[in-house]
């Protein structure tokens, strides 16, 4: 312990929750900036034992991390990330890494739909990852025949001809697939969870991720804040399905972030003007009926994720079906659209969504991405 008090500083995993975090969730404190930054410092060299390295996780998942604390760790991942970015701008959409196991996934059709209206996507995810392990964006790839085991720099050049990119995790975020057995072995989410899907490993500067309450899309929009590597111009967030970025069929929150007159963008400035306290945050309710998906959740349902979802996405970029999933689809396209500030509504970004697919332009798409 001597050694890796001289190597990482003063507190190891153990002092910090005897001393900090470790004391259950009514009494216990939070970790300073430097405190955060040594401890995931410490997580990914591998020095903690399992025992310790579990009860941390655990000690910190009991708690509630702070934007503070996130950002911290946010950044020490960041600073392994091989980043790649294209020469386009893309849409950053940082889905539940662990996937879904009950409805479609829809964005990879609703990714290349906005790539066809004009708005270069990014998605990201690894390999059933901790902990469900269920489908994600890479098997609905794998299943249309789009070659997903990428370098980053094959990714960035996946946008830039296709205006659709996937970036696999164990390419580019490698210190964080290396914990895969660790967390394997918890059994319930840490905020490792959380902070893969805010890796950005293109560079955006537009995020777009989903939440189940308000609260956790203002605490990511305040994660980016307080990081010192992100400089986000925009983040968007809804409620999705599954937790995934597929919102969710009804009456819906949507949370709207701007960096706005904010000088030097997230990183710098006043972090509660610039966070999700300030003017620069806003939500609103949808109805997505009124956006053409008069629908319940059940009627997205699947039995086999992966399969029937490139199943779906390849009879709806082709024209050939309608209905639930055609208009979920399509409504999805239009907030990446939207996102992406190539359409000044939701309503003008589904109209650009839907002429993309009735023109054979989104499966185009596909087609190159098949090519690619």
């Amino acid at each position: 312990m001597a050694q890796a008090t001289q190597e990482f500083g003063d507190w190891p995993l153990k002092r910090l929750m005897t001393e900090v975090c470790g004391s259950g969730h009514k009494s216990a404190d939070d970790l300073t900036r430097a405190q955060a930054t040594e401890a995931f410092e410490r997580i990914l060299a591998g020095e903690p034992d399992p025992t310790t390295l579990g009860a941390f996780w655990l000690s910190n998942r009991w708690k509630r991390n702070t934007p503070e604390e996130l950002g911290a760790y946010v950044d020490v991942m960041c600073d392994r990330v091989e980043y790649a970015e294209p020469d386009v701008d893309p849409v950053d959409c940082g889905a539940n890494y662990d996937g879904k196991g009950r409805t479609a996934i829809l964005g990879v059709a609703a990714g290349a739909v906005a790539a066809a209206a004009g708005t270069p996507v990014v998605v990201h995810s690894g390999d059933r990852v901790p902990t469900q392990k269920q489908d994600s964006y890479k098997h609905v790839l794998d299943e249309l025949g789009v070659h997903t085991e990428l370098t980053p720099s094959d990714s960035a050049d996946m946008v830039d001809e296709t205006g659709f990119g996937f970036y696999y995790q164990p390419a580019f975020n490698p210190a964080i697939d290396d914990l895969f057995d660790r967390r394997d072995q918890m059994g319930v989410r840490t905020f490792v969870n959380t902070v893969e899907t805010l890796a950005n490993p293109a560079g955006a500067s537009t995020h777009l991720g989903s939440f189940y309450h308000l609260a956790f899309a203002k605490k990511v929009v305040d994660t980016f804040v307080e990081s010192e590597f992100h400089d986000l111009d925009r983040v968007l967030m809804f409620q999705g399905m599954e937790g995934y970025d597929d919102v969710r069929p009804g009456y819906t929150k949507v949370a709207e972030w701007d960096a706005g007159d904010v000088e030097g963008g997230a990183s710098e400035g006043d972090a509660e003007a610039a966070g999700s306290e300030g003017a620069s945050f806003t939500d609103f309710e949808i109805e997505t009926a009124d956006y053409g998906m008069d629908l319940e959740e059940e009627d997205l349902a699947v039995d086999d994720v992966a399969v029937e979802s490139a199943q779906i996405t390849e009879a709806v970029l082709a024209g050939e079906r309608d209905g639930a999933f055609a208009d979920a689809v399509a409504v999805n396209a239009a907030l990446r659209i939207y996102a992406g500030e190539d359409a000044d509504s939701i309503e003008e970004g589904l109209d650009a969504a839907r002429e993309v697919i009735d023109d054979g332009s989104a499966y185009e798409v596909l087609e190159e991405l098949r090519e690619f």
